[in-house]
C-alpha cells in the first residue's frame, strides 16, 4: 500500500508538476506575445518620428544644398578653352595671336552605342585613318566621360565638308576649331613675347586652384608668362543632362567662352626687326628706350628661337636642338655683364655731386699708377696727358678715373651705383630679368673672407671688378643725361593711364651739363666717331670694353640723339665679340638710330648758326 501511494504520489505530483509547469509556460507565452508588439509599436513610433525630424531637416535646413549636389550630378559641362588674347606692337601691327585649325573629336558621352561601329568605320573612311586607331584613342576614357578626344588636327576643307555631309555631328562627333599661338615674325622679338605651351603635372598641381585643367597651354617665358592672366581668358563649354548612370538624356545649352584680353606693348615692329638685324651673328643684345618715359621701343638678344616650334609639346629631338644653339632661351638684354667705360657716366656723378671734384677740375692722366700695391694701366699704356672730365669721357682714360675713385672712395661710389639702378631689377614686366650685382665690404667679406680694398674700388671706377649690370640697366643709366636728370622706369606694356614714369635724381645742373658735354665729344672725334655721320641728327654717347678671359672681351656703346632733345636711348652689347665697343659696338647702335630717324636715308643738311652744317632730322609720326 505504502510503495503504491508513494507510487500513486510520486505520479501525483509529477502530474501536478507538469500541469503547473504547463500553466505557467502557458501564461507566460501569451505576456511575451503581447510584449513584443507593444515594443515594436513603440520602436516604430520612434523610427518614424527619427526619419520624419531627419526628412524635416534635410528637406528645411539642407534642401538647397542637396538639390544643387543634384544639380551638379545631373548636369555636366562639356569644357571647350578660351582663344588667348592678342599681343600688338605700339602701331598695332600682330605680334602674337591665334592661328585657327578644325580637329575632329569624339565624344563618348554622345556616341549611339548602337551605331559606334558604322561611324567610326566612316570617319576611318573620310579621314583615310586606321579604325584601331580611333579605336585606341577613344578607349582611352570612359563611355560616360564628357571629355572630347581629339582624333585629328588641320582638317582639310575637303575633309571638314565630308564629315559636315555625313552628319558626323548627330553620332557624338564633333569638328571644332582649335585656336593655337601663332607668332608672325618667327623669331622676331622672341624673347620679349616668350612662348606658350602645354602644363606640365607640376603646373597643373600649383594652378589646379585657379581653374586650370589638363592639357591646358600657359605662357612659359616673357610678357606670355607674366601677362598669363590677361591673356588666357575664361572657359566656356556644352552643357548637357546626364541620368544616374551618366548617359546623355538631352543637351542644355552653350556658356560661351570668353576671350583674353588684347594687349598692347611699346615695341615698335619696324625697330625691332633692324635691332635683331644689327646683332648679326653675334652673341649680343641691343635695347633702344625712350629717355623721356622709360617705354622700350625695341628690345633683341642672339641667338634666339622661334617660338612658334614651342606651342605644342616640344619633342626631345627639338629640345635637344635649341639646346645645342648656345643658350638661345637667354635674354642677354637682361643678364649682367661688367659695364665697362660706360660706367664712367656714374663715376662722374660721384666725383661731382660729392662736392670732391669741380666740373672744371683737371687731372694728369699717365700709362699707369701704382695703388695699394697693385699697378693700374690706362687702356692705352700711354695716359693722354691733362684731362677734365668731358675729355676723360671723350678718350675714356682709365687713370683719370682711377684717381677719382680713389678720392672719391668706395661707400660713396657704391650708394651712386645703387641711386642709379644699379644691383636690383629694373621692374620691367619680364620674369628672365637679373638685378646685377654691386658688391660692397658686407658681400665681398660673405664671399671671399676679406675685406673691400681700395684696388677694389679702382677697379670699380672704370665698371669692371665685382660689378655687373644688364643692356637694360645701362640704357636706364644713359636716360639720366638724356633727359635731364631723371630715373626712369622701363616698361614695356602701353600704359593707358599715361601714369609718370620718372623719378628726379636731384642731381646738380652742372654736373649735367659735365657729362653731356663729354658724352657729345666721345661721338666728335672721340672712341664713339662712328655715329658722327650725316645719317641721324647730333648723337651723344660713351663706349666701353671689358676684359673677359679666357674669351675676347665684351664690347658696349650707349647713345641717345638728339642732342638738345633727346627721344631715343640705344645700347649694344656684344659677349665675347672683342673689337672694342666704338668699333664693334657702334655701328650696332647707328642701324637702330638711322632706321629711328630716316630709315637709314641721309639727312638733309641745314647750315648751323656757326657756319657748319649738320644734319637736321625728318619730319615723322611722333613713336610715342
Amino acid at each position: 500500500m505504502q510503495n503504491r501511494f508513494s507510487d500513486n504520489f510520486s505520479g501525483d505530483i509529477s502530474g501536478s508538476n507538469s500541469g503547473i509547469s504547463g500553466f505557467y509556460n502557458k501564461t507566460r507565452t501569451v505576456g511575451q506575445g503581447n510584449q513584443s508588439w507593444v515594443l515594436m509599436g513603440v520602436l516604430g513610433l520612434g523610427l518614424i518620428g527619427g526619419i520624419g525630424s531627419r526628412l524635416v531637416y534635410l528637406q528645411l535646413n539642407q534642401g538647397a544644398k542637396n538639390r544643387q549636389v543634384a544639380e551638379n550630378n545631373r548636369v555636366r559641362t562639356v569644357a571647350k578653352p578660351p582663344v588667348r588674347g592678342n599681343i600688338y606692337d605700339r602701331k598695332g601691327r600682330l605680334l602674337a595671336g591665334n592661328k585657327l585649325s578644325h580637329s575632329i573629336f569624339i565624344w563618348p558621352l554622345a556616341t549611339k552605342r548602337e551605331n559606334w561601329l558604322k561611324t567610326r568605320r566612316r570617319i576611318a573612311e573620310i579621314l583615310d585613318l586606321d579604325e584601331q586607331m580611333i579605336q585606341t584613342k577613344v578607349a582611352g576614357v570612359s563611355i560616360n566621360s564628357t571629355q572630347r578626344v581629339r582624333i585629328v588636327r588641320d582638317l582639310s576643307e575637303a575633309q571638314i565638308t565630308a564629315l559636315r555631309e555625313y552628319g558626323a555631328d548627330k553620332e557624338g562627333v564633333d569638328v571644332d576649331i582649335e585656336s593655337v599661338r601663332y607668332y608672325p615674325g618667327g623669331q622676331l622679338a622672341a624673347h620679349v613675347l616668350g612662348y606658350t605651351g602645354e602644363m606640365n603635372d607640376r603646373e597643373l598641381k600649383k594652378l589646379r586652384p585657379q581653374g586650370y585643367r589638363l592639357g591646358d597651354v600657359t605662357g612659359k617665358m616673357g610678357l606670355e608668362s607674366t601677362l598669363e592672366s590677361r591673356l588666357r581668358g575664361e572657359w566656356g563649354g556644352t552643357q548637357v543632362e546626364v541620368d544616374g548612370a551618366g548617359r546623355l538624356q538631352q543637351f542644355l545649352g552653350q556658356k560661351v567662352s570668353k576671350s583674353g584680353q588684347d594687349v598692347t606693348i611699346t615695341i615698335d615692329l619696324e625697330l625691332q626687326k633692324v635691332a635683331e638685324a644689327a646683332l648679326g651673328t653675334h652673341k649680343a643684345a641691343i635695347v633702344a628706350m625712350d629717355p623721356r618715359n622709360g617705354e622700350i621701343l625695341a628690345m633683341a638678344s642672339r641667338p634666339a628661337f622661334d617660338p612658334n616650334s614651342l606651342s605644342g609639346r616640344i619633342s626631345p629631338s627639338v629640345w635637344k636642338q635649341l639646346q645645342g644653339q648656345d643658350h638661345p632661351f637667354v635674354n642677354r638684354a637682361l643678364s649682367a655683364f661688367p659695364p665697362a667705360s660706360t660706367f664712367k657716366i656714374v663715376t662722374t656723378t660721384a666725383a661731382l655731386e660729392s662736392g670732391k671734384f669741380k666740373p672744371d677740375t683737371i687731372l694728369q692722366t699717365y700709362a699707369s699708377l701704382r695703388i695699394g700695391g697693385f699697378t693700374f694701366a690706362d687702356w692705352n699704356h700711354a695716359g693722354f696727358g691733362p684731362l677734365g672730365f668731358p675729355g676723360a669721357l671723350k678718350w675714356s682714360s682709365d687713370t683719370f678715373f682711377y684717381q677719382v675713385g680713389q678720392r672719391v672712395g668706395g661707400p660713396t661710389m657704391i650708394d651712386w651705383t645703387r641711386k642709379y639702378g644699379y644691383g636690383k631689377k629694373t621692374g620691367i614686366e619680364l620674369p628672365e630679368e637679373a638685378k646685377g650685382l654691386v658688391a660692397d665690404d658686407t658681400w665681398k667679406q660673405l664671399n671671399y673672407k676679406t675685406q673691400w680694398s681700395i684696388g677694389d674700388t679702382i677697379n670699380m671706377s672704370i665698371g669692371q671688378g665685382f660689378l655687373q649690370a644688364t643692356p637694360l640697366q645701362v640704357a636706364g643709366m644713359f636716360a639720366v643725361p638724356a633727359n635731364g636728370g631723371y630715373h626712369v622706369q622701363p616698361h614695356l606694356v602701353k600704359d593707358a593711364e599715361k601714369r609718370e614714369w620718372r623719378e628726379s635724381m636731384n642731381l646738380k645742373p652742372s654736373t649735367i651739363a659735365t657729362i653731356r658735354k663729354g658724352l657729345r665729344e666721345v661721338v666728335d672725334g672721340g672712341t664713339g666717331a662712328a655715329m658722327n655721320t650725316q645719317t641721324i641728327p647730333k648723337a651723344a654717347g660713351k663706349s666701353g670694353t671689358a676684359e673677359a678671359p679666357p674669351g675676347p672681351s665684351h664690347v658696349w656703346f650707349g647713345s641717345y640723339a638728339p642732342l638738345d632733345k633727346p627721344e631715343i636711348v640705344v645700347v649694344a652689347f656684344g659677349e665675347h665679340t672683342g673689337g672694342g665697343g666704338g668699333k664693334t659696338a657702334a655701328p650696332m647702335v647707328l642701324k637702330v638710330m638711322e632706321a629711328y630717324f630716316n630709315g637709314g636715308k641721309p639727312l638733309p643738311i641745314t647750315p648751323e648758326k656757326d657756319g657748319k652744317k649738320s644734319a637736321a632730322p625728318k619730319k615723322r609720326v611722333d613713336r610715342r
